[in-house]
């Protein structure tokens, strides 16, 4: 065993060289690590200085800008004229005739995903002649109570935080639609809002006469009480935003600075890719945003409207 020896390691006494030599590549160790990290620091500090600053928006305590929002399958899904028809035949204001009228109405726009001109103008006729004779409390009372039956559930949370932005950036928050104003400023009040632009129903010592005042709150309409309101409330539209879903809003979403297109239809994508506006869509499914089909109202809403529209059809013939 005695020759084997010169295959074990002799156990040295540390010299106090190799105490120096230790101490020398730890301190060595600890440079250079402190080194590297500070140029790190200063590559990723040179990157952000040379990266385009994104600006900050909404800017917070900006008083001349303000936001307004579509409402029909921008802020709520669906469209509240056909929620508000739905809760005003539950209280027997009109017979089931009108209901199914409504009912494809609602159908064909679940399925089309865009606004049709002629079936909204019907639809605001048919409200016209229901809410004739009533008073204008009566309806903002009932009107309370269909939001919570019809409409509370429906509000998209991706459009409400974009509003709320907009709130807790010190701005005002305004919704634009073709509604009735009492209709939209009871949602516009419900969720925190400023106020509402809506159409205006004439009413004469507080009962309605079943006319309107000029005419739907509409495609350029709209732009044009956007104007209006920008021009009171001392506004910069070019610091504005405008959200809608619809290529009628086209005109009021051109007014400001900062348009949106949420949930948009197809024609307003292909619009909003080709001036390299904002898109936010919160539907769901690839087929949802290819054809503009609001999939997150779910399928069976879908296929109840389908139902509802083929049954009618086989009715009528």
């Amino acid at each position: 065993m005695a020759a084997l020896g010169w295959l074990t390691p002799r156990r040295r006494s540390a010299t106090a060289r190799s105490v120096l030599a230790g101490e020398a590549a730890a301190e060595a160790a600890r440079k250079s690590s402190l080194q590297l990290e500070r140029e790190r620091e200063e590559a990723a500090a040179q990157e952000l200085a040379e990266a385009p600053a994104e600006p900050e928006f909404p800017v917070v305590g900006d008083v001349r800008a303000a936001a307004f929002f579509d409402l029909d399958n921008t802020v709520m899904q669906g469209a509240a004229i056909f929620h508000f028809g739905r809760g005003l035949y539950k209280r027997k204001f009109f017979q089931r005739r009108e209901l199914t009228r409504f009912a494809w109405q609602q159908a064909w726009f679940r399925l089309a995903g865009v606004e049709d001109p002629e079936h909204m103008q019907d639809a605001r006729d048919s409200a016209l002649s229901i809410v004739k004779g009533h008073r204008v409390s009566e309806l903002m009372s009932i009107g309370e109570e269909i939001y919570d039956e019809y409409m509370a559930d429906r509000i998209w949370p991706g459009t409400r935080g974009l509003a709320q932005a907009h709130l807790d950036a010190g701005q005002k928050v305004w919704l634009v639609t073709a509604a009735p104003v009492e209709t939209a400023t009871i949602i516009a009040r419900r969720l925190g809002l400023t106020g509402a632009l809506g159409t205006v129903a004439e009413s004469v010592d507080g009962v309605y006469t079943g006319k309107l005042v000029g005419e739907p709150l509409h495609g350029p309409a709209k732009a044009e009480a956007v104007r209006a309101l920008a021009a009171a409330e001392g506004l910069d539209l070019g610091r504005c935003a405008a959200y809608s879903d619809s290529h009628n809003d086209i005109p009021m979403l051109s007014l400001v600075g900062h348009p949106y297109a949420i949930n948009p239809d197809t024609k307003l994508r292909k619009y909003a890719k080709a001036r390299d506006w904002r898109l936010r869509d919160y539907r769901t499914g690839r087929k949802a945003a290819k054809v503009g089909i609001p999939a997150a109202a779910g399928l069976g809403a879908l296929a109840g409207g389908t139902a509802a529209a083929v049954a009618l059809h086989r009715r009528r013939h």
